[in-house]
């Protein structure tokens, strides 16, 4: 079966406007003391400084990494994490940026990572460039790459709703962004096999057209009660 079409698109837009995304979105995680928590929250969950937990042993790997933010910020916080994405030319801005990070192209729908391999995985708006109908399937990529009681951190946009860009970051382009229901979210996990302990919305910010969702689940461990 031949690549989507929605994959050859959502690569084509992002090689297309990788450099002016960057300079676009630089600095924009100082200004967002709430994400800059979450995301502190999921480092000390999977076994960054100060953690409280047993984690699961493993590295952590943020897919759909674009150029290269919250991987760094990630590995500022102590994590041993590696960025991945499907479009070279955001990972080359990337490496360019953040040289002392490990990042590399691939597409979430077929990580090249063993199973039950990971301590944590980021995915960071980028699921909203998935059809809906492809999400379950991706859930179950990230259940097969986390170890038992890994942990997974999903940021994306609040909604029932997919718009189609044909203008982004100056750039003409061609790509879908979907916005999802938390709630239909959070219950794919659970499909999935994920236990989802934390869900928060918040409302618009800035140029933001519309609410912002934020879920945290985790593979349950086999002792973990059901």
């Amino acid at each position: 079966m031949g690549e989507p079409n929605w994959l050859r698109e959502t690569r084509a837009a992002y090689d297309e406007v990788a450099v002016d995304y960057a300079r676009l979105v630089h600095g924009e995680l100082a200004r967002k003391p709430l994400e800059r928590a979450l995301l502190a929250t999921f480092a000390e969950l999977v076994g960054g400084a100060g953690t409280t937990r047993a984690a699961a042993s493993g590295p952590v790997v943020e897919v759909g990494c674009g150029t290269g933010r919250i991987t760094a910020h990630l590995c500022g916080l102590g994590l041993g994490v590696a960025g991945l994405d499907l479009s070279p030319g955001m990972v080359a801005v990337a490496r360019e940026s953040w040289p002392g990070v490990r990042f590399g192209v691939a597409s979430m729908t077929d990580l090249p990572l063993p199973d039950a391999g990971l301590a944590g995985l980021v995915a960071w708006y980028s699921i909203i460039h998935l059809p809906p109908e492809a999400l379950p399937t991706v859930f179950a990529e990230f259940h097969r790459v986390l170890a038992p009681g890994g942990e997974l951190l999903l940021a994306f946009k609040a909604g029932d709703r997919r718009i189609r860009l044909e203008q982004a970051y100056g750039h003409t382009v061609s790509y879908d962004v979907h916005w999802l229901p938390p709630d239909r979210i959070a219950a794919q996990l659970v499909a999935a096999g994920f236990a989802v302990h934390a869900r928060l919305v918040r409302e618009p910010e800035d140029y933001e057209r519309g609410p912002q969702a934020y879920v945290l689940a985790r593979r349950p461990r086999d002792a973990d009660p059901a």
